[in-house]
């Protein structure tokens, strides 16, 4: 069993958890006053809250022709004498979640999960079995935040708290409609603030709640004892698939500012620098031969004539600071520069192989699509690849225009194609999967299977191994351990 994060529709419960321990330590020093201010309900703030708190009703018809599915280890098989999986069908899906109203006119804001591929949105009020259509302002997937608007007036709107000054004890409510239960109250109280590292999406900065959350939560209210809203439901962790009493919620400041930018632009304005990043491990440190160990984001790779390249970053560079705020990881990084807006100047602190230094950039707009593709080709003939190992249980190939093909491989990516891994190799544990392309190993760069071969028969006994690798669309470094 392995835990998983459950993006569900489900609205997160932030629990009501006053620690007795905490109570009777603090009546013992002020008994009367303590005591006299004892909460015994929520009600007040509950009548308060719940009318904001709406139903999000969503339909969505899946046609799906005769597919392949590239990404899955299969794609190698078809050409080692395996075939790849195909899939096939049509249906009609009826999804269910929560959405809060953030201004009288109507607009609502709730997760972008929730209504993602959506073709019909409608919103239930109250306990209200009248049902409003809904359109769509605006979505913002980096951040699982949705914009929504039905043609009403005089609704009751919430008002948002500074989300910042949220703590790990703080009281919280969470309202929403788990298995359409509309009205649905639970609480408890913040676990932790700053979550992330989850993969849930691109900018995570989660408020995290033990309030129960269930299916039909998602893009629900979490509020505080004053019925302010600290944040949007968006995400459980569970083994189950019911709630376990972890929970996360979108901070209401960050989903303020994307709201407000969507009612603008219609779209999420970022900065950008154009490098793909990771946090940097020690592992990762120890491999790069850095002392101490080291925080921050190590660059796996560089956009052409983007801001960073221009600025003279390089892969391998690991960014420690911007305008001076340490930077401890690759979600701050993502956080600090997609929270700032295009042609904002900033400077950057580098380490480059245990040097200190500065680089001033100016900021790009986040481009709405895919990376560019490279301007050269791939040579390598169609010829049916052959298999080599290296690493004590990787079989490598060189790329073919059919791998190029059914892994969607840019044309500017060269290197050797990881076609199997042995799973109990220490290549595995590493995290190196079939599909998988070496680019370089120990800072040298690997354009073929005969490249790889060659640098690894010159490695040394018991040398830790840095490679760069491209998986799932990206760039970035493994550290090996030798056999």
């Amino acid at each position: 069993m392995h835990k998983r994060v459950l993006k569900s529709c489900a609205l997160f419960g932030l629990a009501v958890l006053c620690a007795q321990a905490s109570v009777f330590s603090v009546a013992a020093q002020q008994p009367a006053q303590t005591r006299e201010r004892i909460v015994t309900t929520f009600a007040p703030v509950v009548e308060k809250v719940a009318p904001s708190v709406v139903t999000v009703f969503t339909t969505q018809t899946v046609s799906r022709g005769l597919t392949t599915f590239p990404f899955s280890d299969d794609s190698l098989r078809q050409f080692f004498g395996g075939r790849a999986p195909q899939r096939q069908g049509k249906q009609t899906l009826q999804g269910l979640g929560s959405g809060v109203i953030v201004s009288p006119d109507g607009y609502i804001l709730t997760a972008n999960h929730v209504v993602s591929g959506a073709d019909e949105i409608m919103i239930g009020l109250g306990n209200d079995l009248r049902k409003f259509k809904a359109k769509k302002v605006g979505t913002d997937p980096g951040t699982d935040v949705a914009l929504l608007k039905i043609d009403e007036n005089s609704l009751p709107s919430i008002t948002f708290a500074d989300s910042e000054k949220a703590r790990a004890g703080d009281i919280v409510l969470a309202i929403g409609n788990p298995f359409g239960l509309r009205q649905t109250v639970t609480m408890g109280i913040i676990s932790a603030v700053g979550r992330g590292g989850m993969g849930i999406v691109d900018y995570e900065n989660f408020i995290q709640t033990d309030a129960a959350i269930n299916m039909g939560n998602s893009g629900g209210a979490l509020v505080d004892i004053e019925g302010r809203l600290l944040g949007i439901n968006t995400a459980i962790f569970t083994r189950s698939g019911g709630n376990q009493g972890i929970g996360f919620a979108i901070p209401a400041i960050l989903a303020r500012d994307v709201m407000q930018s969507l009612r603008e632009k219609g779209r999420v304005v970022r900065g950008y620098i154009g490098t793909s990043v990771q946090t940097l491990t020690p592992e990762l440190a120890d491999a790069m031969k850095l002392k101490g160990q080291p925080s921050g984001a190590l660059v796996g790779e560089v956009e052409a004539s983007a801001p960073a390249a221009k600025a003279g970053i390089k892969t391998g560079d690991i960014i420690t600071a911007v305008n001076g705020k340490k930077v401890s990881d690759a979600r701050e990084l993502r956080l600090m520069i997609g929270s700032m807006a295009p042609g904002t100047k900033v400077q950057v602190e580098l380490n480059r192989d245990g040097q200190k230094k500065t680089s001033d950039l100016q900021l790009a707009e986040m481009p709405a699509g895919a990376a560019e593709e490279g301007a050269e080709a791939s040579t390598e003939e169609n010829a049916q690849p052959e298999k080599t190992s290296v690493f004590g249980g990787v079989a490598i190939t060189s790329i073919t225009d059919d791998i190029r093909a059914a892994l969607n491989l840019p044309k500017d990516i060269q290197g050797a194609v990881i076609a199997d891994v042995d799973a109990e190799s220490a290549a595995a544990k590493a995290g190196l999967r079939e599909g998988d392309v070496i680019q370089e190993v120990n800072k040298q760069p690997v354009r073929s299977a005969k490249d790889l071969v060659g640098i690894s028969k010159k490695l040394k006994p018991n040398e830790k191994i840095l490679m760069r690798v491209y998986s799932q669309g990206r760039s970035g470094y493994v550290a090996l351990e030798p056999k």
